[in-house]
Protein backbone atom coordinates (compact mmCIF):
# COMPACT_ATOMS: atom_id res chain seq x y z
CA UNK A 1 0.00 0.00 0.00
CA UNK A 2 2.76 2.44 0.97
CA UNK A 3 4.69 1.73 -2.24
CA UNK A 4 1.61 2.43 -4.37
CA UNK A 5 0.98 5.76 -2.63
CA UNK A 6 4.59 6.77 -3.16
CA UNK A 7 4.57 5.79 -6.85
CA UNK A 8 1.35 7.75 -7.40
CA UNK A 9 3.02 10.72 -5.75
CA UNK A 10 6.00 10.43 -8.11
CA UNK A 11 3.82 10.09 -11.19
CA UNK A 12 1.05 12.58 -10.57
CA UNK A 13 2.59 15.16 -8.23
CA UNK A 14 6.23 15.03 -9.26
CA UNK A 15 5.53 14.29 -12.94
CA UNK A 16 8.25 11.67 -13.09
CA UNK A 17 8.48 9.58 -16.25
CA UNK A 18 6.83 6.20 -16.50
CA UNK A 19 10.26 4.56 -16.73
CA UNK A 20 11.49 6.28 -13.56
CA UNK A 21 8.36 5.33 -11.62
CA UNK A 22 8.71 1.71 -12.73
CA UNK A 23 12.38 1.68 -11.66
CA UNK A 24 11.50 2.98 -8.20
CA UNK A 25 8.73 0.42 -7.92
CA UNK A 26 10.98 -2.50 -8.87
CA UNK A 27 13.66 -1.47 -6.36
CA UNK A 28 11.19 -0.95 -3.51
CA UNK A 29 9.33 -4.20 -4.15
CA UNK A 30 12.67 -6.02 -4.11
CA UNK A 31 13.38 -4.62 -0.64
CA UNK A 32 9.87 -5.46 0.56
CA UNK A 33 10.28 -9.03 -0.64
CA UNK A 34 13.63 -9.21 1.18
CA UNK A 35 12.42 -8.10 4.62
CA UNK A 36 9.16 -10.04 4.47
CA UNK A 37 11.04 -13.25 3.78
CA UNK A 38 13.62 -12.94 6.56
CA UNK A 39 13.51 -16.05 8.73
CA UNK A 40 12.38 -15.46 12.30
CA UNK A 41 11.13 -11.95 11.63
CA UNK A 42 7.68 -10.50 11.12
CA UNK A 43 8.55 -7.10 9.74
CA UNK A 44 6.58 -4.21 8.32
CA UNK A 45 7.67 -0.91 6.78
CA UNK A 46 7.25 0.61 10.24
CA UNK A 47 9.36 -1.98 12.08
CA UNK A 48 12.24 -2.14 9.59
CA UNK A 49 15.41 -0.69 11.12
CA UNK A 50 18.82 0.30 9.80
CA UNK A 51 20.29 -3.17 10.49
CA UNK A 52 17.70 -4.74 8.17
CA UNK A 53 18.65 -2.27 5.43
CA UNK A 54 22.35 -2.97 5.90
CA UNK A 55 21.61 -6.69 5.71
CA UNK A 56 19.79 -6.10 2.44
CA UNK A 57 22.80 -4.23 1.06
CA UNK A 58 25.15 -7.05 2.11
CA UNK A 59 22.82 -9.55 0.46
CA UNK A 60 23.02 -7.58 -2.79
CA UNK A 61 26.81 -7.41 -2.56
CA UNK A 62 26.97 -11.18 -2.09
CA UNK A 63 24.96 -11.56 -5.28
CA UNK A 64 27.48 -9.47 -7.21
CA UNK A 65 25.58 -6.17 -7.46
CA UNK A 66 27.79 -3.14 -8.04
CA UNK A 67 28.11 -0.23 -5.64
CA UNK A 68 26.33 1.96 -8.21
CA UNK A 69 23.35 -0.40 -8.37
CA UNK A 70 23.11 -0.73 -4.57
CA UNK A 71 23.33 3.04 -4.05
CA UNK A 72 20.55 3.56 -6.60
CA UNK A 73 18.25 1.19 -4.70
CA UNK A 74 19.19 2.77 -1.40
CA UNK A 75 18.32 6.17 -2.83
CA UNK A 76 14.88 4.89 -3.83
CA UNK A 77 14.37 3.59 -0.28
CA UNK A 78 15.42 6.93 1.23
CA UNK A 79 12.95 8.75 -0.99
CA UNK A 80 10.15 6.41 0.04
CA UNK A 81 10.80 6.86 3.77
CA UNK A 82 11.03 10.65 3.47
CA UNK A 83 7.68 10.62 1.70
CA UNK A 84 6.14 8.20 4.22
CA UNK A 85 7.39 10.26 7.17
CA UNK A 86 5.94 13.46 5.70
CA UNK A 87 2.55 11.72 5.27
CA UNK A 88 2.76 10.13 8.74
CA UNK A 89 2.67 6.64 7.26
CA UNK A 90 5.68 5.75 9.45
CA UNK A 91 7.06 7.30 12.63
CA UNK A 92 10.77 7.11 11.80
CA UNK A 93 13.21 7.02 8.88
CA UNK A 94 15.59 4.03 9.26
CA UNK A 95 17.62 5.05 6.18
CA UNK A 96 18.91 8.19 7.91
CA UNK A 97 21.95 6.50 9.45
CA UNK A 98 22.68 4.09 6.57
CA UNK A 99 25.70 4.82 4.39
CA UNK A 100 25.87 3.28 0.94
CA UNK A 101 28.93 1.38 -0.36
CA UNK A 102 31.73 3.43 -1.84
CA UNK A 103 32.14 3.24 -5.57
CA UNK A 104 35.39 1.43 -6.21
CA UNK A 105 37.65 2.44 -9.04
CA UNK A 106 37.37 0.03 -11.94
CA UNK A 107 40.25 -2.42 -12.10
CA UNK A 108 42.79 -1.69 -14.83
CA UNK A 109 42.22 -3.60 -18.05
CA UNK A 110 45.19 -5.54 -19.33
CA UNK A 111 46.14 -8.18 -21.89
CA UNK A 112 47.04 -11.70 -20.87
CA UNK A 113 50.59 -12.83 -21.51
CA UNK A 114 49.35 -15.33 -24.11
CA UNK A 115 47.70 -12.46 -26.01
CA UNK A 116 50.92 -10.44 -25.96
CA UNK A 117 52.86 -13.47 -27.18
CA UNK A 118 50.49 -13.80 -30.13
CA UNK A 119 50.61 -10.09 -30.89
CA UNK A 120 54.41 -9.93 -30.93
CA UNK A 121 54.89 -13.11 -32.96
CA UNK A 122 56.84 -12.35 -36.15
CA UNK A 123 54.09 -13.85 -38.30
CA UNK A 124 51.77 -10.98 -37.31
CA UNK A 125 54.01 -8.33 -38.87
CA UNK A 126 55.36 -7.19 -42.24
CA UNK A 127 58.80 -5.72 -42.83
CA UNK A 128 57.62 -2.31 -44.05
CA UNK A 129 58.22 0.91 -42.14
CA UNK A 130 54.76 1.22 -40.56
CA UNK A 131 54.75 -2.33 -39.21
CA UNK A 132 58.32 -2.22 -37.92
CA UNK A 133 57.63 1.09 -36.15
CA UNK A 134 54.29 -0.13 -34.73
CA UNK A 135 55.80 -3.36 -33.41
CA UNK A 136 58.66 -1.45 -31.78
CA UNK A 137 56.22 0.97 -30.14
CA UNK A 138 54.13 -1.88 -28.73
CA UNK A 139 57.21 -3.69 -27.41
CA UNK A 140 58.37 -0.45 -25.80
CA UNK A 141 55.04 0.07 -24.02
CA UNK A 142 54.97 -3.54 -22.88
CA UNK A 143 58.61 -3.72 -21.79
CA UNK A 144 58.87 -0.32 -20.07
CA UNK A 145 55.34 0.64 -18.96
CA UNK A 146 55.89 4.23 -20.06
CA UNK A 147 53.07 6.68 -20.73
CA UNK A 148 51.97 7.71 -24.22
CA UNK A 149 53.28 11.25 -23.77
CA UNK A 150 56.64 9.87 -22.61
CA UNK A 151 57.00 7.66 -25.67
CA UNK A 152 56.04 10.44 -28.08
CA UNK A 153 58.55 12.75 -26.40
CA UNK A 154 61.52 10.38 -26.75
CA UNK A 155 64.50 11.60 -28.77
CA UNK A 156 67.30 9.45 -30.15
CA UNK A 157 69.61 10.59 -27.37
CA UNK A 158 67.28 9.07 -24.77
CA UNK A 159 68.28 5.56 -25.86
CA UNK A 160 71.41 4.14 -24.23
CA UNK A 161 72.17 0.82 -25.94
CA UNK A 162 75.41 0.33 -24.00
CA UNK A 163 73.64 0.28 -20.62
CA UNK A 164 70.28 -0.93 -21.93
CA UNK A 165 68.31 1.97 -20.52
CA UNK A 166 66.00 4.80 -21.57
CA UNK A 167 65.89 8.30 -20.11
CA UNK A 168 62.22 9.30 -19.90
CA UNK A 169 60.68 12.68 -19.07
CA UNK A 170 57.44 12.13 -17.19
CA UNK A 171 54.84 14.29 -15.45
CA UNK A 172 56.00 17.68 -14.14
CA UNK A 173 59.17 17.21 -16.24
CA UNK A 174 60.52 14.61 -13.82
CA UNK A 175 63.09 12.36 -15.40
CA UNK A 176 63.59 8.68 -14.66
CA UNK A 177 65.66 5.89 -16.14
CA UNK A 178 63.99 2.67 -17.30
CA UNK A 179 66.00 -0.46 -18.15
CA UNK A 180 65.12 -2.54 -21.20
CA UNK A 181 65.89 -6.02 -22.42
CA UNK A 182 67.10 -7.88 -25.49
CA UNK A 183 63.76 -7.94 -27.33
CA UNK A 184 63.34 -4.18 -27.24
CA UNK A 185 67.01 -3.67 -28.12
CA UNK A 186 66.63 -5.78 -31.26
CA UNK A 187 63.36 -4.09 -32.22
CA UNK A 188 64.83 -0.60 -31.74
CA UNK A 189 67.93 -1.36 -33.78
CA UNK A 190 65.85 -2.76 -36.62
CA UNK A 191 63.49 0.22 -36.55
CA UNK A 192 66.27 2.83 -36.37
CA UNK A 193 68.18 1.21 -39.25
CA UNK A 194 65.05 1.18 -41.43
CA UNK A 195 64.15 4.75 -40.42
CA UNK A 196 67.63 6.05 -41.24
CA UNK A 197 67.57 4.27 -44.57
CA UNK A 198 64.15 5.47 -45.70
CA UNK A 199 63.80 8.91 -44.07
CA UNK A 200 66.77 11.13 -44.70
CA UNK A 201 65.30 14.43 -43.49
CA UNK A 202 63.84 14.13 -40.00
CA UNK A 203 63.72 15.76 -36.58
CA UNK A 204 65.53 14.55 -33.44
CA UNK A 205 62.55 12.42 -32.34
CA UNK A 206 62.96 8.66 -31.96
CA UNK A 207 59.61 7.79 -33.51
CA UNK A 208 58.79 9.76 -36.64
CA UNK A 209 56.28 9.73 -39.48
CA UNK A 210 57.27 9.03 -43.08
CA UNK A 211 57.64 12.80 -43.48
CA UNK A 212 60.28 12.83 -40.74
CA UNK A 213 58.07 14.60 -38.18
CA UNK A 214 57.65 13.53 -34.56
CA UNK A 215 54.80 11.05 -34.35
CA UNK A 216 51.66 12.38 -32.66
CA UNK A 217 49.88 10.79 -29.71
CA UNK A 218 46.70 10.38 -31.79
CA UNK A 219 48.64 8.40 -34.41
CA UNK A 220 50.10 6.10 -31.76
CA UNK A 221 46.67 5.55 -30.18
CA UNK A 222 45.16 4.67 -33.54
CA UNK A 223 47.98 2.25 -34.35
CA UNK A 224 47.88 0.53 -30.96
CA UNK A 225 44.11 0.15 -31.08
CA UNK A 226 44.29 -1.44 -34.52
CA UNK A 227 46.97 -3.92 -33.45
CA UNK A 228 45.41 -4.88 -30.10
CA UNK A 229 42.12 -5.57 -31.89
CA UNK A 230 43.82 -8.52 -33.55
CA UNK A 231 44.31 -10.41 -30.28
CA UNK A 232 41.95 -8.91 -27.69
CA UNK A 233 38.24 -8.30 -27.21
CA UNK A 234 38.78 -5.65 -24.53
CA UNK A 235 36.60 -2.58 -25.03
CA UNK A 236 39.56 -0.41 -24.17
CA UNK A 237 42.55 -0.98 -26.45
CA UNK A 238 44.78 2.00 -25.77
CA UNK A 239 48.47 2.56 -25.01
CA UNK A 240 47.46 2.83 -21.34
CA UNK A 241 46.21 -0.78 -21.48
CA UNK A 242 49.77 -1.78 -22.38
CA UNK A 243 51.04 0.22 -19.39
CA UNK A 244 48.57 -1.74 -17.21
CA UNK A 245 49.73 -4.95 -18.89
CA UNK A 246 53.36 -4.17 -18.05
CA UNK A 247 52.58 -3.49 -14.37
CA UNK A 248 50.40 -6.58 -14.01
CA UNK A 249 52.99 -8.83 -15.66
CA UNK A 250 55.75 -7.47 -13.40
CA UNK A 251 53.76 -8.13 -10.22
CA UNK A 252 52.64 -11.55 -11.43
CA UNK A 253 56.32 -12.42 -11.84
CA UNK A 254 57.12 -11.34 -8.28
CA UNK A 255 58.48 -7.84 -8.84
CA UNK A 256 58.27 -5.69 -5.70
CA UNK A 257 55.59 -3.02 -5.51
CA UNK A 258 58.15 -0.29 -4.79
CA UNK A 259 60.16 -1.27 -7.88
CA UNK A 260 57.06 -1.19 -10.11
CA UNK A 261 56.19 2.23 -8.63
CA UNK A 262 59.58 3.60 -9.67
CA UNK A 263 59.41 2.09 -13.15
CA UNK A 264 55.95 3.57 -13.75
CA UNK A 265 56.93 6.97 -12.37
CA UNK A 266 54.15 7.04 -9.77
CA UNK A 267 54.42 9.64 -7.01
CA UNK A 268 52.54 7.56 -4.46
CA UNK A 269 52.61 3.84 -3.70
CA UNK A 270 48.82 3.89 -3.34
CA UNK A 271 48.55 4.61 -7.08
CA UNK A 272 50.54 1.47 -7.84
CA UNK A 273 48.59 -0.67 -5.37
CA UNK A 274 45.57 -0.87 -7.68
CA UNK A 275 47.54 -3.44 -9.68
CA UNK A 276 47.69 -5.73 -6.67
CA UNK A 277 43.89 -5.97 -6.91
CA UNK A 278 44.29 -7.02 -10.53
CA UNK A 279 46.74 -9.75 -9.67
CA UNK A 280 44.55 -10.89 -6.78
CA UNK A 281 41.62 -11.23 -9.18
CA UNK A 282 43.84 -13.42 -11.35
CA UNK A 283 44.83 -15.42 -8.27
CA UNK A 284 41.16 -16.00 -7.42
CA UNK A 285 40.51 -17.31 -10.92
CA UNK A 286 43.45 -19.69 -10.65
CA UNK A 287 42.13 -20.91 -7.29
CA UNK A 288 38.60 -21.37 -8.66
CA UNK A 289 39.93 -23.47 -11.53
CA UNK A 290 42.45 -25.51 -9.60
CA UNK A 291 41.41 -26.13 -6.00
CA UNK A 292 39.80 -29.57 -5.51
CA UNK A 293 37.44 -28.28 -2.80
CA UNK A 294 36.49 -25.04 -4.59
CA UNK A 295 32.78 -25.97 -4.66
Amino acid sequence: MMIEEFLNYLQYEQNRSELTVKGYGDDLKAFESYFKNLDGHDLSWESVDSDVIRGWMENMMDKGNTATSINRRLSALRSLYRFALSRKLVSKNPTRTVVGPKKGKPLPQYLRESEMDRLLDDSMWKDDYNDVRARTIIIMFYETGMRLSELVGLDDEAVDFLNHQLKVTGKRNKQRVIPFGKELEEALKKYIALRNEQIAQRCEALFVTKKGERIKGSQVRQEVRKRLSLVSTLKKRSPHVLRHTFATAMLNHEAGLESVKKLLGHQSLSTTEIYTHTTFEQLKRVYANAHPRKE
